[in-house]
């Protein structure tokens, strides 16, 4: 076996730049360190600067003190002033060429030039490049992106560093023909231009080839892109236990590169091992220690090799590959492979037989779940706990739903509090429930959805009582309504507005005010948490018609209203602020009339004077007849003499008497 090592390969200036930084800060000590996302695109050396005190953060709002690496892909111009006001100690790793592409993105920007970036708009160091233009660039990466690129007047490019040239120069040319003025900068690092081409010469003489990276880093993706261009074999691993043995060990000349986030180390136990195995004893050997002994029903660990929409097909160690049929990933006939799972990811799976048929390892994920499944959700009844679940079909009584990967049934009675008239509506999605019973032997799941619900309405009701206050005002829906008032469901809890708090005015009936239904806002007058009784008002949220009445008007003003009662000794107007007044039968008219209807009718619109305003008794007497007299002050004797028996009835005792 002759094997050809690419002349460049392995960390680029910025990556290692980056990772002395960390190790550096490592040492010193002192506060936290903190990496804002991985530091780079290996999970090995991410995973061995963590045991060593590397932090990894999402969120630069995660923490509030220590030290933060901003890692060598650069960070949107917004997250300094983050650092800057959360007052953290930055250590700035960018990569120097990541940062010239940054500081020529707002130059550009801000002298008006619309900005595109050609590269993959999912990668931190294009999301980052963005942030220096207020997130406005254009992200191209493909032909059909750029040609659907609309016109500019003035256009700035800029290239993501580990694109290949080929694929700049494609885009750019494109680009440089929608715009009156192109800026164009190929920013592809020259780090980079030198390792692909490097990939691609050893590719061009070699039977196979060997890409060692993070399977998630774009350098390293694109270094399989180019080796697959120029040679039909290409493995992409990331540790040397991921060499497939069997299969390199047919080829005389295996060429060997890797990505500019993979450490030396790495490197060299791959080459190491590869060396080791260079005469057919040491092949058959390592073939034999490589190659597991797989038993049905064993649970064993697996790496992703492809995904499709069908299936997904593992290395488990074995002579040959392990093949997942899609109706063995969940319970759930809804999923797609794609959806859970892609290339690289470490997995557990249950061996059901070790040959498919077609010379594969026949492998279930549902069956190792449930395996798991089964002791997670027995230690969750036993607890008392919630558990998510997804419903997946609607049955006769109920509904069925995958809990940990097994099957288990909720029936029509506990899927809600409420009734619940077409249970389809639960189809498909991810509901909080209770396991209530539980059999392993027969494989039965019992769940309630109800249960949770009413954990939740006492918690709630619970958190409604802490925060009640007299005079505070509160929302609510007015829930149902009965002859003395209206209950309104304040959100797990009922208040009572009773009649006499609904309107100022005399009402014979809630209706009159508010119907079922209503969204209303109430003041809480009085409540009670141990006879469970909350009063509110409706009336008190606006002020009272006869304070109103008092502070806008008084005696002699002219007023308007609506007749509202006919008796014979006089006529009720309600007037504009919802207060009644009385006019006499013989402040009606100059010409002597037998009783009010002879004149005025019911809802009639009327101007009248106030002739008199009695505070404590709140009574007011009007006068239509006055209004045609002169304006002047009433003298004592010009007041109007009304009988005493009339003067102390009001409408009020009017309807007392009706009824």
């Amino acid at each position: 076996m002759n094997i050809l090592i690419a002349e460049h390969l392995g960390f680029c200036f910025g990556v290692k730049r980056a990772v002395d930084c960390a190790e550096k800060e490592i040492k010193n000590k002192g506060e936290n360190l903190y990496s804002l996302g991985p530091l780079v695109h290996n999970p090995q050396l991410t995973d061995r600067l963590k045991e060593q005190g590397l932090g990894i953060i999402d969120d630069i709002k995660d923490i509030k003190a220590g030290r933060v690496i901003i890692r060598s892909h650069g960070v949107p111009l917004n997250i300094y002033k983050i650092i800057e006001d959360n007052d953290l100690k930055l250590i700035d790793a960018t990569c120097p060429f990541v940062k010239n592409i940054q500081k020529k993105v707002k130059e550009f920007f801000d002298k008006g030039y619309k900005i595109i970036i050609i590269g993959d708009k999912y990668h931190s160091e294009i999301i980052g490049i963005n942030g220096w233009c207020n997130n406005e660039g254009i992200i191209v990466n493909n032909k059909e992106e750029a040609d659907a690129l609309p016109e500019f007047d003035k256009i700035c490019v800029v290239s993501q560093t580990t694109n290949r040239k080929e694929k700049f120069d494609e885009i750019s040319n494109i680009i440089l023909k929608k715009g009156k003025e192109v800026k164009l900068f190929n920013t592809i690092c020259n780090a980079t231009d030198l390792r692909q081409t490097a990939c691609k010469e050893i590719a061009e003489k070699s039977d196979a080839v060997i890409v060692i990276g993070g399977f998630q880093s774009s350098n390293t993706n694109k270094l399989v892109e180019i080796s697959k261009k120029y040679c039909k074999n290409v493995f992409h691993i990331e540790t040397k236990n991921d060499l497939p043995i069997e299969k390199i060990s047919k080829f005389n000349t295996i060429g060997i590169t890797a990505g500019a986030s993979t450490p030396e180390w790495i490197i060299k136990e791959v080459i190491s091992t590869m060396e080791n195995y260079n005469n057919e004893e040491d092949i058959r050997k390592a073939l034999e220690d490589s190659v597991i002994r797989l038993h049905r029903g064993e649970i064993v660990k697996g790496k992703i090799l492809s995904v499709t929409d069908n299936e997904i097909m593992v290395n488990v160690g074995y002579k040959s590959d392990g093949a997942i049929p899609k109706e063995e990933l969940s319970n759930d006939p809804f999923v797609n492979p794609k959806d859970l799972y892609k290339e690289g990811d470490e997995i557990e799976v249950c061996v059901l037989d070790l040959d498919d048929g077609e010379g594969n390892v026949l492998l279930s994920i549902k069956k190792a779940q449930e395996k798991k499944g089964w002791d997670e959700i027995e230690n969750i009844f036993k607890e008392g706990n919630d558990i998510e679940c997804k419903v997946t079909e609607v049955v006769k009584g109920g509904v069925i739903a995958i809990v940990n990967g097994i099957r288990a049934f909720i029936p029509a009675s506990l899927a809600s509090m409420k009734y619940v008239d077409d249970l389809d509506v639960f189809k498909g999605k991810t509901i909080k429930v209770k396991i209530i019973d539980i059999d392993r032997n027969k494989n039965k799941v019992i769940l309630s959805r109800k249960a949770v619900e009413k954990e939740e309405l006492e918690e709630k009701k619970e958190s409604l009582w802490n925060t009640l206050r007299k005079g505070d005002i509160i929302k609510g829906t007015v829930k149902r309504l009965t002859n003395f008032g209206a209950f309104v469901d304040l959100g797990g809890l009922d208040g009572l507005i009773h009649i006499s708090d609904l309107s100022w005015s005399h009402i014979k009936h809630p209706s009159e005010v508010v119907k079922e239904g209503d969204n209303v806002e109430a003041v809480i007058l009085d409540f009670n948490k141990e006879n469970n009784r909350i009063s509110l008002g409706l009336k008190q949220i606006v002020p009272e018609p006869w304070k109103v009445f008092i502070d806008e008007n008084k005696i002699g003003d002219i007023v308007e209203g609506e007749v509202v009662n006919l008796l014979d000794f006089g006529a009720f107007v309600r007037l504009k602020e919802g207060v009644d007044g009385l006019i006499h039968v013989s402040q009606i008219s100059n010409e002597h009339i037998n009783k009010p209807s002879d004149v005025l009718k019911l809802g009639e619109i009327v101007k009248a004077k106030i002739m008199d305003i009695k505070e404590d008794e709140r009574r007011i007497s009007l006068s239509i007849k006055e209004i045609e007299k002169k304006e002047e002050p009433l003298k004592e004797e010009e007041k109007v003499d009304i009988p005493k028996e009339d003067m102390n009835v009001t409408i009020e005792d009017v309807i007392k008497e009706d009824k």
